[in-house]
């Protein structure tokens, strides 16, 4: 696998390059967590698309989902590019722009503090974001140390710990600056690794519609009726990954950082292709796994056991060419490294922004923040680490925890908050509340198996728990409504008044 560390050296040398260049062009807290809100639609849409697909899809989602479902896990790949991306973008991205302006906020928590008036909002918010992100960023570490397992060789340990320096070096150094241009570099590597890996995987078989016939009736063979999940189960896992995006920070924030919103309609189109296309080829990679193995040579622990986040990495360590498997490998570090930015960033920020009390220093004058922030990422990293390690349950799993909680807690008063004046403060505190409280007890109750389910129920009753509790408490000030809406008119194409008179 020569070849293979050779890409990987000049990958992980380009990549601190660019961390050094980011950190030259970072002198402010905007810049290093907005990039001074200055990015235009092709570098907005790629970076959404890199943060959303990672490891956690290519070796978890891909090797379960596909391996369970078979050819209805490409549901879950068209929900997540015309929901998940596209419609996210057009629903929300604009108005999250203007409205972050108006009340000059950065975060998620100073943005809920500040539209609802809520004081106290913003800790709590930001305590949500920075402990429950981090098993997202263990899923994701955890599905890079599999695949650097099997493809080098090389002690899982060992894996964990070199992906955790080079990702360290160009976020802290860079920050969004930094994010933004790997992320670009990163997605063109995903996207043309993606397209090639299903092309040359399947053409053994008949290409990417031959092998398709095949898969059916392998599936069928190694999964019999009684097995198979449910529509429900299939239909929570759609709703999880593609609506559930609507209320994660570290997925608004790019909407925060576009440089006008001329670009958000170009950034829909552009996001919503590169999301269908690493959608499409990691779950039907992950739904070809039946054509190749059979039931007994599909990965199996000691103990029988199957084991989905072995699927993807032990067929494509197999079946493919030296050469290539260096790209995939590249893709699949691209995705992850990008992604685990994004939380790393956000998380960070929930502290350094949300939760440090004083950001200049009364001596010398200076804004401690990006210091601050710099540390903070480097021990939210540290701590995903630990987590990832010691392997706590499998990587869907961690990820349906993450998910169901911080957009359980954040997606309702976020969206209604957007688009209503009738949202309180008390429906705000209530919402989040109740997306917290539900996923953990209903991740318990349920079982970690059903945690899509938990995640999106998570997601749908604090919409009407905010409806309901705002119905009865008071509004916001007049004041604060009319700086949060400036230059928003009623009635115009975004905004979304439909959507609220269903809602009240």
């Amino acid at each position: 696998m020569n070849i293979g560390i050779v890409f990987l050296a000049v990958f992980l040398v380009l990549m601190t390059g660019i961390g050094i260049w980011g950190m030259r062009k970072t002198k402010t807290l905007g810049d290093f967590f907005l990039g001074g809100r200055s990015l235009g639609p092709w570098v907005s849409a790629v970076a959404y698309g890199t943060s959303y697909f990672s490891a956690v899809i290519f070796i978890g989602f891909a090797g379960t989902q596909g391996w369970q479902f078979g050819l209805k896990s490409l549901w879950i790949a068209l929900g997540n590019a015309a929901i998940g991306a596209g419609a996210a973008w057009l629903v929300l991205a604009r108005r999250t722009r203007r409205m972050t302006q108006n009340l000059d906020t950065m975060t998620m928590p100073e943005f809920l503090q500040e539209r609802y008036g809520a004081k106290h909002l913003k800790p709590v918010a930001a305590s949500v974001i920075f402990f429950f992100l981090l098993p997202y960023s263990a899923s994701v570490f955890k599905g890079l140390g599999h695949l650097f397992e099997k493809v080098f060789g090389i002690p899982y340990d060992i894996a964990l710990l070199v992906m955790i320096a080079f990702t360290g070096v160009y976020l802290i150094l860079g920050g969004y600056f930094a994010i933004a241009i790997t992320d670009f570099i990163q997605g063109i590597i995903m996207f043309a690794g993606a397209a090639v890996m299903v092309l040359v995987l399947t053409a053994p078989e008949g290409g990417v519609f031959g092998i398709a016939g095949k898969i059916s009736e392998s599936y069928n063979l190694h999964i019999p009726p009684a097995q198979r999940p449910p529509a429900l189960t299939v239909f929570s896992l759609v709703f999880m990954t593609s609506f559930g995006t609507w209320g994660l920070p570290q997925m608004t924030q790019k909407f925060y950082a576009v440089k006008n919103e001329a670009v958000i309609p170009r950034a829909a189109i552009i996001t919503t292709i590169f999301a269908l296309m690493i959608g499409f080829s990691a779950y039907y990679t992950g739904a070809a796994a039946h054509v190749f193995f059979d039931l007994e040579s599909v990965p199996r622990n000691a103990a029988g056991v199957i084991q989905y986040d072995l699927i993807v990495p032990a067929l494509l360590t197999g079946r493919l060419p030296e050469l290539l498997l260096a790209l995939i490998l590249l893709l699949v570090l691209s995705a992850s490294m990008s992604t685990l930015s994004s939380l790393v960033l956000v998380s960070s920020s929930s502290i350094a922004i949300d939760l440090y009390p004083s950001r200049i220093d009364t001596k010398t004058g200076k804004d401690r923040s990006v210091a601050m922030m710099r540390f903070l990422s480097a021990v939210f990293i540290v701590i995903s680490y630990f987590i990832s390690r010691f392997q706590i349950g499998i990587i869907v799993y961690l990820m349906s925890l993450s998910w169901g909680v911080v957009s359980g807690a954040f997606a309702a008063p976020y969206i209604l908050g957007l688009y209503s004046k009738r949202v309180t403060k008390a429906g705000a505190y209530a919402g989040l509340l109740s997306g917290v409280g539900i996923m953990i007890a209903l991740f318990f109750i349920l079982g970690s198996s059903r945690s899509p389910l938990a995640a999106s129920i998570s997601i749908v009753v604090p919409f009407v728990v905010v409806s309901a509790v705002s119905a009865f408490t008071r509004p916001p000030e007049k004041e604060l409504l009319d700086k949060a809406f400036e230059g928003i008119r009623p009635g115009s194409p975004d905004s979304g008044q439909t959507i609220i008179r269903s809602t009240f």
